[in-house]
């Protein structure tokens, strides 16, 4: 069953197409969020808000979003029952 993470603001993410959530605070994370808003493949979620996750999907689409990683990965980790994925 697909199950979607709520990234903020009313904003869903289905959770099996998500690969890696990191923090913007690197020089490469900094680079891949140019490279994907340059090649459109981007999507801003924050409302205008301050970055302070990028949510790599497949496919080399990437979602940024207002939270940060911490609470997304507890959100994330709330939906899967608190299971531990292997």
């Amino acid at each position: 069953m697909t199950e979607l993470l709520n990234i903020g603001f009313g904003n869903l993410v289905n959770t099996d197409k998500i690969a890696a959530i990191v923090s913007p605070d690197s020089a490469p994370a900094k680079r891949l969020v140019q490279r994907a808003k340059k090649e459109e493949r981007a999507v801003d979620a924050t409302q205008g808000r301050k970055t302070r996750s990028i949510i790599i999907l497949e496919r080399d689409t990437i979602v940024l979003s207002s939270l940060g990683p911490d609470t997304l990965a507890g959100r994330f980790h709330e939906l899967s029952g608190g299971k531990e994925e292997e």
